[in-house]
């Protein structure tokens, strides 16, 4: 039988990002939306939120709609000084996943260069055998971040393994649901979501037990450690 592929979000999935990273990258984004397209604070903030949740990624509306350079906003928007002394990690997660069988892949609407920081910083690089981030999520000269269904199945194919053993270990509802229609397992990690800096977002009210459990996630969790029982084949 092919090997389970696990696909683990980055953010609220594999360290608390609401309180190490979200705040200060989203009023990065702000200062950056404000300058370059003369806003004020105000209506920056309210232009990145409505292009993160139209398009999942704020990148997305500014490249598509006002021409902003893809490297120039990934690089200002996410220097995040002091960034590595505010992650957290614990030594059961690290055991966890080395434990955790099959192939073991990161998959981040984040830039790269970050991603690497949070992971050294955390220890978990070397527990994964991919690191994939927005800038590997291109097609046909465009970015199609998570939750793009087109790029999922692409992520699928690139990894070699069917879709149907994939598992997408995530925070986020959309991206979980766009993984369901492509045939993907989805989990949904629970563990930060009353943190969760997406307030007001339908994900942040229903994301404590006891609300009901959406019919595209298989299954739900808070601790690393519950994903090996969950698909006992190998």
């Amino acid at each position: 039988m092919t090997p389970r592929t696990w696909i683990f979000d980055l953010d609220d999935t594999l360290h608390d990002a609401s309180h190490a990273s979200f705040g200060a990258t989203s009023a990065a984004m702000t200062a950056y939306i404000a300058e370059h397209l003369g806003l004020s604070p105000e209506d920056a903030t309210a232009l990145r939120q409505h292009y993160w949740h139209r398009y999942g990624a704020t990148l997305l509306g500014l490249v598509r709609h006002h021409g902003v350079e893809a490297s120039h906003f990934l690089e200002e928007t996410h220097r995040l000084p002091g960034l590595e002394q505010r992650l957290r990690a614990s030594a059961h997660d690290r055991a966890a996943l080395r434990r955790l069988r099959g192939r073991k892949v990161v998959l981040t609407n984040a830039p790269r260069a970050y991603a690497l920081r949070v992971l050294k910083s955390l220890r978990l690089a070397g527990a994964f055998d991919a690191i994939l981030c927005i800038e590997d999520m291109r097609m046909f000269g465009q970015h199609r971040p998570k939750p793009d269904a087109r790029m999922l199945r692409y992520i699928a194919a690139r990894l070699k393994t069917p879709p149907d053993r994939c598992v997408l270990v995530e925070d986020t509802l959309a991206h979980q649901r766009s993984a369901r229609r492509v045939g993907m397992k989805t989990v949904w990690m629970q563990r930060y979501l009353r943190e969760a800096v997406h307030a007001g977002s339908w994900e942040a009210k229903v994301g404590v037990h006891p609300c009901p459990k959406p019919a595209y996630v298989c299954a739900r969790i808070k601790r690393i450690q519950l994903l090996q029982s969950l698909w006992c084949t190998p």
